[in-house]
């Protein structure tokens, strides 16, 4: 994987600044998360992945799953991956571009884990008070887990609040146990 992730983050980059230089970032978006699942299929991974078979043909197996022409620059782009041999690395690149746009657009992608369910009101005013600490957009995804017992559990990137009761029972266990 992370051999998989140095090799794809160039790529990302370019896809990157051409997205950003053209204002083209839900194009380059929607292709790149398509050309992932695409390339992430089992079957599809395994043809693309035949030594038999030349760029040119991998490219147009990839171009007669889409319904409509892909954009120019993103051909191009394809072409570039495949001369490389670099087209199994698309889900890593779309994930890298993901992460490049978001912070170039100041958002962060936060799930908030519950023991129960919240309104739209408390997740509208959850969503504001992030966004007011984080200084940030933020993209609120919840998740539902009662083994938390109560309170919330918040991931924002590599930052985790445990504010839930079952994280405060295990702080309480430890520090017994001490």
């Amino acid at each position: 994987m992370a051999e998989s992730t140095s090799l794809a983050r160039p790529y990302a980059r370019a896809a990157f600044e051409a997205a950003r230089d053209s204002g083209q970032f839900d194009d380059w978006s929607q292709s790149l998360n398509l050309l992932a699942a695409i390339t992430s299929d089992g079957r599809m991974a395994s043809v693309l992945r035949h030594p038999g078979l030349s760029a040119q043909e991998k490219i147009q197996l990839i171009r007669d799953v889409f319904e409509n022409p892909l954009p120019e620059p993103v051909e191009n782009f394809i072409q570039i991956m495949a001369e490389n041999r670099r087209l199994p690395l698309f889900p890593s690149v779309a994930a890298i571009f993901a992460a490049y746009r978001h912070e170039h657009e100041r958002i962060v992608d936060v799930t908030l884990t519950t023991a129960f369910e919240l309104t739209d009101e408390h997740k509208q005013r959850l969503t504001q008070a992030l966004e007011k600490r984080l200084d940030r957009t933020v993209e609120l995804s919840v998740q539902t887990d009662q083994s938390i017992i109560g309170g919330v559990v918040i991931s924002a990137g590599d930052e985790v609040i445990d504010a839930s009761l079952r994280g405060r029972l295990n702080r309480l266990s430890n520090a017994m146990g001490a």
